[in-house]
């Protein structure tokens, strides 16, 4: 089994203001600081020590790609989030991973996040299966498709574009925080199944190109997701 999956997050205010010299009473001043004094990148992206889950969605999926099930969670309270993403994780023993940049984010996040609040990963993130940086079930397609590095990593908006699929209509990742704070939780948690139903798609899409699927079942597969994604996509709040 593999888990598709995709975390949104939001500033931890609250470490940020602890960390950074002299903080503002006002947030937005605050993260501005925090761009100038914490952030080691030009887009001014916190560390992931610095983010606070609001929402999470999971798609299981047969190791030959037939998906499951979906799970999924969104709130303010992160603790509970993360209790339910694990008890998820707990479902099968030897699963593996697929994501876009989990390894530089969203693991990390969740490794920083069990820490705060003294929560135990499952046993299976921690094994060299998963941890191994060129592993074949820790799948990240932004490793798989950079050659781990020795290119530029593309962006999932734009693998979208070079199969003629388009994703990121729900929102952009810069707009979760404001999202957050309009309290559009269910928004964010919509946004996040888009970006896993993207992820899962660009996935199906390298297994067939590597000669990994045999067309007619990655054709069938491609299509029943693709009719999936237009539905998260049209789906009006």
């Amino acid at each position: 089994m593999f888990f598709v999956f995709d975390l949104e997050t939001v500033p931890d205010i609250d470490l940020i203001r602890k960390v950074v010299d002299e903080p503002s009473d006002d947030d937005t001043t605050l993260l501005e600081q925090a761009t100038e004094q914490i952030s080691r990148n030009k887009s001014g992206f916190m560390p992931p020590m610095f983010h606070k889950i609001v929402a999470w969605v999971g798609l299981w999926i047969e190791n030959n790609g037939e998906p499951r099930n979906k799970v999924a969670w969104s709130g303010d309270n992160e603790a509970d989030g993360i209790k339910k993403l694990f008890e998820a994780l707990s479902a099968f023993k030897d699963f593996g991973l697929v994501h876009h940049n989990g390894k530089g984010f969203d693991l990390p996040v969740i490794t920083y996040r069990a820490m705060k609040y003294g929560l135990q990963l499952p046993p299976r993130l921690n094994t060299h299966d998963i941890k191994y940086r060129f592993s074949r079930v820790n799948i990240d397609l932004m490793d798989e498709f950079s050659n781990y590095g020795a290119s530029m990593a593309p962006k999932l908006k734009h693998l979208g574009l070079l199969i003629d699929i388009p994703f990121k209509q729900t929102a952009e990742g810069n707009a979760v925080y404001t999202m957050f704070q309009q309290g559009q939780i269910e928004q964010i948690e919509h946004y996040c199944y888009e970006d896993v139903m993207a992820t899962y798609l660009v996935w199906l899409h390298l297994k067939f190109t590597v000669s990994e699927l045999q067309p007619e079942f990655f054709y069938n597969l491609r299509d029943r997701a693709t009719t999936k994604l237009q539905e998260i996509q049209n789906r009006e709040f």
